[in-house]
């Protein structure tokens, strides 16, 4: 797999990842949709994450085991960063992706009624999602 490069909508932050697999999931919880205005589509990197114009990256605890990322100089999402395993989950749409697709949806029982992905995913409750951690 090679790597992928792609910056926030002002270009002050450079991110380049190699991604564990061409899947991209969705999050539909209150915090990544308050965070992002929408669902989370993000790509799991692997443990290859290089950043440059880290002076423009803020980070949000958002609880106790994760933080948030984002450009301080124009707003874009970033990450999601798991604290303890060291995982990122890197927002989809700061690369170009080609041959990625959505696989799955989390919290999909916090999903509101007005939007619906057609993609066929698999769809994981909070309940069923936090009993696979």
């Amino acid at each position: 797999m090679e790597n992928l490069q792609g910056t926030c909508l002002c270009g002050a932050v450079s991110i380049e990842i190699m991604p564990k697999n061409h899947d991209i999931h969705a999050c539909h919880c209150e915090m990544c949709r308050k965070w992002t205005a929408g669902p989370f589509l993000c790509i799991e990197a692997s443990s290859h994450v290089t950043f440059s114009g880290e002076e423009y990256i803020t980070e949000f605890p958002s609880s106790k085991w994760a933080k948030r990322g984002f450009c301080n100089k124009c707003g874009s999402t970033l990450f999601y960063h798991a604290v303890e395993s060291n995982e990122y989950f890197m927002s989809s749409e700061l690369f170009q992706l080609e041959d990625f697709r959505l696989v799955s949806e989390i919290y999909v029982d916090a999903k509101p009624a007005y939007y619906d992905f057609k993609n066929e995913t698999k769809k994981w409750t909070e309940e069923e999602f936090l009993k696979n951690l």
